[in-house]
């Protein structure tokens, strides 16, 4: 594991206070870093800063990218707590970041957005409230194994056989997607699509990148949405991790296939503001 500096910080939060935990490098920086503003997944449900999504996940980008990273613990959609309340944690922790970059070490201009799986969901809704409320965007939008719809598009050919194979305890079948976003977003109305981007005006953003586990019905889900932003005029890069399930960024990095996903990410994090994201359709790791 990466030899990274770490520090846990409460910052202020509309609805109290939000625990974050920022790594930093070991050797002094000659001048201000890249930023990362990361956030697990977990179904909206479950996770926390100590799994391995989580801290694995940023000690390597942290390392990798010479990179502040900061991980948001945001509250979980449980005992009662709905859509906005994780979506409000996240665009609070990336205001803080902003807000902040300067103590933080990090170079206002080279802040990126990123997450996996609902913690994607929540790093895209972010960015979409960003650009429209605050006229802000980050450097790029880093999005893994994305749940960006409450219905699961229609799986490709190719995709359905490939899970057709897998026992049902590692699939995410449509009635699984319906259940996880019906919970976070609790009856809430979401007219602009913080809650779910896919149904969000997707014009204007930043570059984006999206990692895919092959063997991943959300998949489906991540392949709509980067053909909807291609169609709106936005630079994304799509990357499908092989020989992977769901939820790989919880394996460690000496699994070669999310070693290469985390070098993507890092290249992608450590790139300069203007032009760091090249449109690359269909590509595999």
């Amino acid at each position: 594991m990466p030899s990274v500096e770490t520090s846990d910080e409460s910052i202020p939060g509309p609805h109290g206070p939000i625990a974050v935990r920022v790594y930093r490098p070991p050797s002094a920086p000659q001048r201000p870093r890249p930023g990362l503003v990361w956030v697990h997944g977990g179904g909206w449900v479950f996770g926390d800063l100590d799994m391995r999504e989580a801290d694995w996940t940023s000690r390597e980008l942290c390392a990798r990218a010479d990179a502040v990273v900061v991980s948001v613990d945001y509250r979980l959609a449980v005992d009662g707590v709905t859509y906005p309340v994780p979506h409000d944690d996240v665009v609070a922790a990336v205001l803080w970041v902003r807000e902040n970059a300067a103590v933080l070490g990090i170079a206002p201009a080279r802040i990126t957005i990123g997450g996996a799986s609902a913690g994607a969901n929540l790093a895209a809704g972010a960015v979409l409230r960003l650009r429209d409320d605050d006229n802000w965007l980050p450097t790029s939008l880093v999005l893994a194994y994305a749940a960006m719809h409450s219905v699961l598009p229609p799986l490709s050919p190719a995709l359905a056989e490939g899970l057709a194979q897998l026992p049902r305890m590692v699939r995410i079948l449509p009635e699984d997607v319906a259940e996880m976003t019906g919970n976070y977003l609790g009856g809430a109305p979401d007219p602009h699509g913080y809650a779910l981007p896919a149904n969000g005006a997707l014009d204007g953003l930043c570059p984006i990148l999206l990692l895919d586990a092959e063997y991943d019905d959300l998949r489906a889900s991540s392949e709509a949405f980067a053909a909807a932003v291609v169609k709106s005029g936005v630079p994304v890069r799509h990357v499908t991790v092989p020989g992977v399930l769901h939820g790989f960024l919880n394996l460690p990095a000496t699994v070669k296939p999310v070693d290469q996903a985390l070098t993507v990410l890092a290249e992608t994090v450590a790139a300069a503001p203007a032009g760091g994201l090249d449109p690359d359709q269909g590509e595999r790791g």
